[in-house]
């Protein structure tokens, strides 16, 4: 039953999704529109001069409520199985596996080289007379 009620949720976040999309995507900004560049601003016939913007924000906040209240159900509702990163927090990595290691190891300190004084400079020949 629950593997049922999780594939509804899916289908209804998609559905959600794209339509939130939509709405987004259909919403014009404060007199951004095409006709106000030529002069036409402010004549629309469709929901008058502001109506538009009142049902296109109406719907984009009822849309956006219901993506947040089915993406919680989504990770309620998820399948019992583990996800990859509880399964990679779980199991150790080998050594030299190409993951980051649990253990780490240091290398050992390198042996104490002794502080010797420079030699001194070679005599250089006088020149011949």
């Amino acid at each position: 039953m629950a593997a049922v009620a999780f594939y509804v949720v899916v289908a209804l976040h998609v559905i959600a999704c794209l339509f939130l999309i939509g709405v987004v995507l259909l919403q014009q900004g404060k007199s951004q529109d095409l006709a106000s560049a030529f002069g036409g601003g402010g004549t629309q016939t469709a929901f008058g001069p502001r109506g538009s913007a009142n049902v296109l924000s109406k719907a984009t906040t009822i849309l956006a409520g219901a993506f947040m209240v089915t993406s919680l159900a989504l990770s309620v509702l998820r399948p019992t199985h583990s996800s990859v990163l509880e399964k990679a927090g779980s199991a150790p990595l080998a050594p030299g596996a190409g993951g980051i290691s649990t253990t780490t190891t240091l290398p050992a300190a390198p042996a104490a080289v002794p502080q010797t004084a420079p030699a001194a400079p070679a005599a250089t020949p006088a020149p011949p007379q």
